[in-house]
């Protein structure tokens, strides 16, 4: 047939010797002017034919900013890393499309699966822009080397869409990491000469950060350039949001924001957050002078025809420049949270929680809307949920989704810590949240409320207090004995957790964590030697257990449960342990009055418990035990959070015949 198209064509926001994978990437591309892009698409298209591909392909090129020279770098005959990306980038499903081809059937008899009206022999065109920015966990190991070069280091990747370069960088800025408020002053690279040219000319994963501070400090988009070799059309775009900011800034909190300015920095990506640090004043203050303004977001369609055919399709993507909604809001539907970016501690076990939970609620005739913004994940698949909103998991966005679909409720408990972290938010907002109420996961989430909790009920932890001055951590160590273990109070999935020995351990871990003090203290927990690390995942209706399984670490505690061997079902535990734990979880879950998902992580020794933590959510192992025992305990969590009929241990009774 020699029917040929191309679907994506990306541009790396950084120049060649990043690695692809480790940089940001925009599509379609925003500095090439249409000759060279018509040069590219012709080579790559010669390429194909003369390769005799069917299926995909992808081309890496080398091109001169200042000429018209280019170089092929690779070309991959198959689906690649970014296939997923270009596929959820365009609404063009490439590896669907390949399978097709690969079974011999033409591209001109295969549907387009967006539109139902054209077929999939058409080049998809783009009213929007898309932004991939990767997620590095570089922090958690020592003596690594920061520098991003062409082997690639990157863990996981976001990808946010918008109607501008601004609005869309932003956005991905964002969903790397909750802490980050997008392209503003920051404190990551310090304000100094020295800092910033050594990270422009030498780039990490701070790279961006630089930039943003390099344009405060005055240096100018020349300069930036002739550092970086960052195209100036990029740099242009982001010094537009220094500009902003610096006149946001000079807003007093008792000042009014002009409508006209509040709608321009929407329009440029900032979130209310971002703008209420800026005009020195809380989130909420921002939102509520924004609604009032009537200034709320529009829902815009992914078609990829650019609307120029009836479109039907459910993936949908949120914008301030913009003036209609291409949709009608009538589904009610019920919006489950995903997972967010892949990072070290958080990964594709909880998509497939979400992706299980909004099957479940599709098996049972709900509405469902999924709220997601990783490219790699099923669960922004358009065709897992009846819409998909391919947006950031914050406050800000969740409230406005659930407003503008009046939804009948969100589930927060699939998505790992992400969506647990604005529960209160949400609860504070009138939202409704199915399954365990917000006060009951914050009960378990403070220290202090859970550990008060567990006294009550009277089940065993290992001794442990919050401290903010070195004297009393070192007293404290006395009295409990070494060795201990030390870890500020903020953190997931166990980053700058240690076991500590000696007094002279403690001080020096102490003096590199530094910022121990009132705002930032640190935790310390007698830390139990030889003892087994167990971990239980259940599910609760009303307070009352109706699933658990217990899975035993092979490695004794003090290794993380992401890094251990875990055994199911246990092979080495004491029937009377195993009995104390079951009891055990099944107080926690009444106390906490949990409906859903939880889990529990104990320590065991001489048959003597104490429990570790408590998620009150879907935790990491879910899929593990759920495959093991054969019994879905995201479906069981699921139809128990909305109410439906579920039954309780339905395997009671049966002794795995495996291990």
């Amino acid at each position: 047939y020699d029917n040929c198209i191309t679907v994506c064509n990306r541009e790396n926001f950084d120049p060649l010797g990043i690695h692809t994978g480790d940089s940001i990437v925009v599509a379609p591309s925003q500095t090439l002017s249409d000759e060279d892009y018509q040069m590219l698409r012709t080579t790559a298209v010669n390429v194909i034919r003369h390769l005799g591909v069917v299926g995909e392909c992808n081309i890496q090129y080398a091109l001169n900013p200042h000429s018209r020279e280019y170089c092929i770098i690779e070309v991959n005959a198959r689906l690649s890393r970014s296939s997923a990306l270009a596929s959820k980038a365009t609404g063009y499903p490439l590896a669907f499309v390949a399978a097709k081809l690969g079974l011999g059937i033409p591209l001109n008899e295969i549907r387009n699966s967006v539109t139902k009206e054209t077929t999939a022999c058409f080049e998809p065109s783009l009213d929007y822009i898309v932004v991939k920015i990767p997620r590095w966990d570089l922090k958690k190991f020592d003596r690594v080397s920061k520098n991003l070069s062409s082997a690639m280091k990157s863990v996981g990747e976001v990808m946010a869409i918008g109607r501008t370069f601004e609005e869309t960088i932003q956005e991905a800025i964002r969903s790397v990491d909750t802490s980050f408020d997008g392209f503003c002053r920051n404190s990551y690279v310090p304000e100094t000469k020295e800092a910033i040219e050594e990270e422009l000319t030498k780039p990490t994963d701070l790279r961006l950060f630089a930039i943003a501070n390099a344009l405060h400090m005055g240096y100018s988009v020349e300069q930036i350039h002739a550092l970086t070799a960052i195209d100036k059309w990029f740099l242009c775009k982001l010094r537009s949001l220094v500009e902003t900011e610096r006149t946001l800034s000079t807003f007093a909190a008792d000042q009014a924001i002009p409508r006209d300015l509040l709608r321009f920095s929407k329009q440029q990506g900032f979130s209310d957050s971002g703008i209420a640090q800026f005009t020195k004043r809380n989130e909420m203050q921002v939102r509520n002078t924004r609604t009032g303004y009537g200034i709320t977001p529009f829902v815009k369609q992914i078609d990829t025809v650019a609307a120029e055919f009836p479109a039907h399709t459910n993936y949908l993507y949120i914008t301030y420049n913009a003036s209609t909604h291409d949709v009608s809001f009538v589904d009610n539907g019920v919006m489950v949270l995903g997972s967010g970016v892949y990072r070290i501690g958080s990964s594709v076990e909880f998509d497939w929680c979400a992706v299980r939970a909004i099957r479940t609620l599709r098996e049972n005739k709900f509405k469902t809307i999924m709220v997601n913004y990783n490219p790699e994940t099923v669960s922004t698949d358009y065709d897992e949920a009846d819409r998909l909103y391919f947006s950031n998991i914050t406050l800000e966005r969740i409230m406005d989704i659930y407003e503008a679909e009046t939804s009948a409720g969100v589930i927060i408990s699939m998505g790992g810590q992400a969506p647990n972290n604005i529960a209160m938010g949400l609860h504070r907002n009138k939202v409704k949240i199915f399954g365990t109420s917000p006060e009951n996961i914050d009960g378990a989430e403070n220290r202090y409320k859970f550990s008060r909790m567990l006294d009550q009920i009277g089940v065993d932890q290992p001794q442990w207090r919050e401290l903010t001055q070195y004297e009393d951590a070192e007293s404290f160590c006395e009295e409990v004995g070494f060795p201990v273990l030390v870890r500020p109070s903020y953190v997931l999935s166990g980053a700058a957790m240690n076991v500590v020995s000696t007094v002279t351990d403690l001080k020096s871990y102490l003096q590199q964590a530094a910022t121990m003090s009132r705002d930032h203290p640190v935790v310390i927990t007698k830390f139990i030697e030889e003892a087994k690390e167990i971990d239980v995942d259940a599910v609760a209706l009303d307070g009352k257990l109706i699933m658990h399984c217990v899975s035993e670490h092979v490695e004794n505690a003090g290794v993380h449960s992401g890094d251990a061997t875990l055994v199911q079902p246990p092979q080495d535990l004491d029937p009377v342990t195993v009995r104390k734990i079951g009891e055990a979880t099944a107080a926690i879950g009444q106390a906490l009055r949990v409906t859903g998902p939880f889990n529990i992580q104990f320590m065991a020794k001489n048959n003597e418990i104490k429990v570790i933590e408590c998620n009150v959510r879907a935790a990491r192992s879910f899929p593990f035990v759920s495959k093991v025992t054969g019994v879905d305990l995201i479906e069981m969590a699921t139809k128990a959070m909305l109410g439906l009929p579920v039954t309780a241990y339905p395997n009671r009774g049966q002794r795995l015949s495996y291990v």
